[in-house]
């Protein structure tokens, strides 16, 4: 009998070896995706809906129809991590090959490294504010700068970053614990506008958010629209879902977390921000949209304090699930012998640096052409990978061989799936179009779901992959 093959230093860390614990229970996974969604940046992106032209009910209607669609398509992708046990950019080399799955991991990653700066700057503008009310003698801090951001700015920037640096460093299990609480502390924070909105306005802030109205054809052009841009928003997480839930304890689990962190939580969420919105109209004569902002009208310092920190930790939290977590596994991955999750994460941290976020913040040309050209890649990926995953290869998995180089079923040609390359490029030439151009500006939201389909139609036309069927039953996933 021979010898099972070795695994490949270049290939295999304790970091990206399948999972050992199954620490990440329903809980934990239910307020990560609090957590994910009780930020600044998700209020802002969920109350744009309500000035569509559509009455709230359409609005909600649209967003639970999103939902499902996410939901779904998220127990698809997390199965895989929940199976197999490995994180994203190993579930990737099943499809792309052992050494492909970097191409689809560095997307992911760079991606995640801008909004990691982005978030983490956005931030640490709402400290810097919260600084500037408490203590005014801090302005003169803003007539010095360096890159473009005041000495102020460095200050609270660097301080969130440290602290979102300091949590990746102690590993998964850190990052679990501070989700658990991060994610569901922001409804506090929520309730209590919510309740400041309901007294101030004698119980009747109203529903409907915005007057406008649009009909017949614009309506459902709108309505669709705010279906395809909730199914991109999540597209970043489509692909690594698997880093969490192969930790997760069985696929019941994941899948009532996410009806309960996805559905229900969002659209709670959603309903909430409508009134809060509606009940700021009626009181300050225009919708305000950030909530750091309305905090800040509020005339009670302790309540502006408490509101600025919460909605601080809220940012630590996204940013270390959306946009540290990922990069820490995708960096792992290009050199497993060198750079553990740890090493991983502090690159990801250095990189969020050296991007100047503000200045990106600052330049809708930047976000569009390079963040949104990115963007427009993942769907493709997703299409590809759950593709191979469950209609190619039904589900079988060779997990072992995931981390072997030279032989084996996901070595393809010298580590590279052809077919996976070809049918994502195909994907990508389509959706990067359609997502940047102007003349594309009413498909732009359909974009993620455009690329996903076609290489998903491109991988099945170019054939069942060579390998398929050859592995062992025994070393299934």
């Amino acid at each position: 009998m021979s010898e099972p093959p070795s695994l490949s230093a270049r290939l295999h860390n304790p970091d990206l070896a399948p999972a050992t614990t199954r620490e990440w229970s329903g809980y934990s996974v239910f307020a990560l995706w609090m957590s994910v969604l009780h930020n600044v940046g998700a209020y802002t992106f969920a109350i744009g809906f309500f000035f569509r032209g559509l009455s709230t009910w359409a609005v909600l209607a649209a967003m639970a129809v999103a939902l499902v669609v996410v939901y779904l398509l998220m127990n698809l992708s997390g199965a895989i991590g929940q199976r197999t046990g490995v994180p994203y950019p190993v579930v990737a080399r099943i499809g792309f090959g052992v050494f492909g799955a970097n191409l689809p991991a560095l997307v992911r990653g760079v991606l995640a490294v801008f909004w990691y700066g982005v978030q983490t700057y956005l931030g640490s503008v709402a400290i810097s504010a919260l600084a500037l009310r408490l203590l005014p003698g801090l302005a003169s801090w803003n007539e010095h700068g360096l890159l473009g951001l005041s000495a102020l700015g460095w200050c609270c920037f660097l301080a969130l970053w440290a602290v979102q640096l300091l949590v990746v460093r102690h590993g998964m299990e850190a990052v679990r614990r501070y989700q658990n609480w991060a994610g569901p502390a922001v409804y506090l924070v929520m309730f209590l506008l919510l309740g400041w909105v309901l007294v101030r306005t004698g119980g009747a802030p109203g529903f409907e958010v915005s007057a406008e109205r649009v009909h017949g054809g614009s309506a459902v052009l709108q309505f669709a629209s705010i279906v395809g841009l909730i199914v991109a928003f999540f597209g970043t997480f489509l692909l690594n879902i698997s880093d969490f839930t192969r930790s997760s304890p069985s696929p019941r689990s994941m899948r009532r977390a996410n009806l309960w962190g996805l559905p229900v939580n969002f659209l709670v969420f959603a309903v909430t921000v409508a009134v809060v919105t509606t009940g700021s109209a009626t009181l300050f004569g225009e919708a305000v949209t950030d909530p750091i902002e309305l905090v800040q009208r509020i005339d009670n310092t302790p309540v502006l304090v408490f509101a600025t920190l919460v909605f601080t930790v809220a940012t630590v939290g996204v940013n270390v699930a959306a946009n540290v977590v990922s990069p820490a596994f995708d960096f792992s991955n290009i050199a497993p012998r060198y750079i553990t999750f740890e090493r991983g994460g502090v690159i990801a941290a250095i990189g969020s640096i050296l991007v100047c976020p503000w200045a990106l913040y600052s330049s809708p040309v930047v976000v569009d052409y390079f963040i949104g050209g990115l963007g427009a890649l993942l769907g493709p990926l997703f299409g590809v990978i759950v593709t191979d995953f469950y209609l190619v290869r039904r589900g079988r998995v060779d997990v072992a061989a995931l981390y072997v180089e030279g032989a084996g079923p996901y070595w393809y040609r010298r580590g590279v799936n052809p077919r996976a390359m070809a049918a994502a490029a195909l994907g990508a030439v389509v959706a990067i179009p359609v997502a940047l151009l102007p003349a594309w500006h009413a498909a732009a939201p359909f974009s993620w779901a455009l690329g996903a389909a076609l290489a998903a139609a491109a991988y099945l036309a170019m054939g069942r992959g060579a390998t398929v069927g050859t592995e062992p039953e025994a070393a299934h996933a």
